[in-house]
């Protein structure tokens, strides 16, 4: 869950990036981090691995509004797609308010999107976020490519029923924005529903 500073009168949220290696999670990462005011960032941090293909940074975005009169502060991950990553991945996704699953549009590349939403659910279970509940957004990415699977194939193979689903291309900085709004609206959405129930208990 959010995690509150009272003293900063600020709430934290994680906004986990995820999918097969070079999907575009990191291209992701940067496109954002670069459309952000320097006043309202972080810095661009490379986590945990010599490829610096994990990424981190936070910031203050203010187009999605405050809870309860606190503003609220993202942290935005990327993690290695790559199985030999999986203990890695497993560790940036605990305490996620919400996930963002990058697949990669090329045909060749089909078996490494199933692998990655296989070990997403496995996440998932392991620290107990509910599939029907956490704020969770799809982006079929490189969506440029000359040999991309059809949209409709890789929402039916990959995505989760009822959860959004957004056309990108990261290297074109095109939906991007949009897949992260949305994801920030819902997580902000879950987070929300969730200090009401404890401040009503």
């Amino acid at each position: 869950m959010a995690f509150i500073d009272y003293s900063k009168h600020e709430i934290s949220c994680k906004l986990v990036y995820c999918g097969p290696g070079l999907s575009g999670k990191t291209t992701n990462i940067v496109r954002i981090f670069q459309s952000v005011q320097p006043d309202s960032r972080g810095e661009l941090v490379s986590l945990y691995t010599s490829f610096k293909r994990t990424l981190f940074f936070d910031f203050l975005p203010i187009d999605l509004g405050d809870i309860a009169g606190f503003k609220v502060r993202f942290h935005l991950y990327s993690v290695p797609g790559q199985a030999c990553y999986a203990a890695v991945r497993r560790l940036v996704f605990r305490g996620a308010d919400g996930l963002v699953f990058v697949a990669d549009s090329g045909r060749e590349r089909m078996d490494a999107n199933l692998e990655a939403v296989r070990d997403l659910y496995e996440n998932m279970e392991f620290y107990n976020y509910s599939v029907s509940e956490m704020p969770l957004v799809f982006q079929l990415n490189k969506r440029d490519l000359e040999d991309a699977n059809s949209a409709d194939y890789l929402k039916e193979e990959l995505c989760t029923p009822g959860a959004p689903v957004f056309e990108a291309s990261s290297y074109q900085n095109i939906g991007v924005r949009e897949t992260f709004m949305e994801a920030g609206r819902r997580v902000m959405a879950w987070v929300r529903e969730g200090l009401d129930k404890d401040f009503s208990e």
